[in-house]
């Protein structure tokens, strides 16, 4: 089980509190359907389990023995390091998991007590884990300790919390009726050192109510974009004078729940409650296009750091992974059993980085060979010889229905 975790490639929370580990070659390939799945395939429920898509096997990760537990359901998934050997999981219990993708195994498992909710967002910052919850309760725990060294309160409701992986120590926060934030860890101050300002009333000058699902940094700059459960996505500038957005777009009919960008930083992939997807362009404010094959509520959404490569999950139980460049379209799709609230997919530049099977045992013969040997073949082509109509299995002929009965002479 060891080494079937350490080359997976996506990593699946689900609502039973189960981690789903995933390894394929999905779109590494030139053209369109190598390396596809046809048909879905499910990942058996049982308390360790894996998915391999191009071994066609599935397994799944849990800690507790027996049964998945719905108070262990999986809300949030974060590296613990760069190297990507550890998953800090986030459960509704309120604990915090360390998974060893190297070892196959769970290491440790803390309570991060709190707030209210579930956790909307974990990292990792200096040897320290810093836990969001969606009572707008932010804390920094010290490795190991089990009391908190630094409390935020960021706001109620939230719905996300996102590091900045250029500036760790830089957090941002948003939520419903909660306003973009950006947080400072490294200051004493309690303030954030942005607060973004809500948008103009709209053309019945009524307020434009708040209510941000997803948040990300953009590389190489201090800008950040949401996607809102009002369909905007909108980029904000906290190095300008300017608070309120410095572009904004809407998508679709439906509320935007999750968002990535693209491997170049020039677009983002947004995801609504109707399973739609599409590639927007941030610089100027465009729909590039969209993908297809949801069915459901879309939870969480991510593009590999260098490859055109999107993997997606959601309430429709499904995995899929899409290919964003020509030809685009679906790589990969597996079905999980159970309901999916966010993933994490592996950095790795090479995915074909994989290590070989074994040369298999070679086959020794044993006592049910020779009976096989001693069997006679069926000589191939011979006819059959029919048996006469009437004819009884004995050589005695049956007697024709309707026809005299014998009778004895008198």
């Amino acid at each position: 089980m060891a080494a079937s975790a350490r080359w997976n490639h996506v990593w699946v929370g689900s609502e039973t509190g189960i981690l789903k580990g995933e390894r394929g070659r999905a779109g590494c390939g030139g053209g369109r359907g190598r390396g596809r799945v046809g048909a879905r395939r499910s990942a058996p429920r049982s308390p360790a389990a894996g998915v391999n898509l191009v071994r066609k096997q599935a397994v799944n990760f849990t800690e507790a023995a027996g049964r998945p537990r719905r108070e262990e359901e999986v809300s949030a998934l974060c590296w613990a390091d760069a190297a990507e050997s550890q998953i800090l999981i986030g459960c509704a219990n309120g604990t915090v998991k360390s998974f060893s993708t190297e070892e196959g195994k769970f290491l440790r498992s803390r309570c991060c007590p709190g707030g209210e909710g579930t956790f909307r967002g974990l990292a990792k910052h200096d040897g320290c884990l810093v836990t969001c919850v969606e009572s707008g309760i932010l804390r920094v725990w010290p490795e190991d300790s089990s009391e908190h060294i630094k409390e935020l309160s960021v706001g109620p409701s939230v719905c996300r919390m996102r590091q900045d992986p250029d500036r760790p120590h830089i957090m941002a926060t948003g939520g419903k009726e909660n306003s973009l934030k950006v947080w400072d860890l490294q200051t004493s101050s309690r303030e954030p050192v942005f607060r973004a300002k809500n948008v103009r009333n709209d053309w019945l000058n009524l307020r434009v109510p708040i209510w941000d699902q997803d948040i990300q940094f953009l590389s190489g700059s201090q800008k950040i974009v949401t996607c809102t459960g009002h369909r905007q996505v909108r980029v904000y500038d906290p190095a300008s004078p300017q608070r309120r957005p410095v572009l904004e777009t809407t998508y679709g009919e439906y509320p935007l729940m999750a968002m990535t960008l693209t491997p170049g930083g020039n677009s983002v992939v947004v995801g609504n409650t109707h399973g739609q997807l599409a590639e927007i362009d941030l610089r100027q404010g465009r729909l590039v296009c969209c993908l297809k094959g949801l069915a459901g509520s879309v939870r969480g959404l991510q593009c590999h750091p260098t490859q055109p490569i999107l993997a997606s999950c959601g309430l429709d139980r499904v995995l899929r992974v899409h290919r964003l460049r020509e030809p685009r379209g679906l790589e990969h799709k597996v079905y999980l059993k159970s309901r999916l609230n966010c993933l994490l997919l592996s950095g790795r530049d090479n995915w074909e980085d994989e290590p070989r099977d074994p040369a298999p045992v070679p086959y020794e013969e044993t006592e049910t060979d020779e009976l096989w040997d001693s069997l006679v073949p069926v000589v191939a082509g011979a006819k059959r010889k029919q048996r006469p109509l009437g004819a009884q299995p004995g050589g005695k002929k049956q007697q024709a229905l309707g026809g005299p009965s014998p009778v004895s002479s008198l």
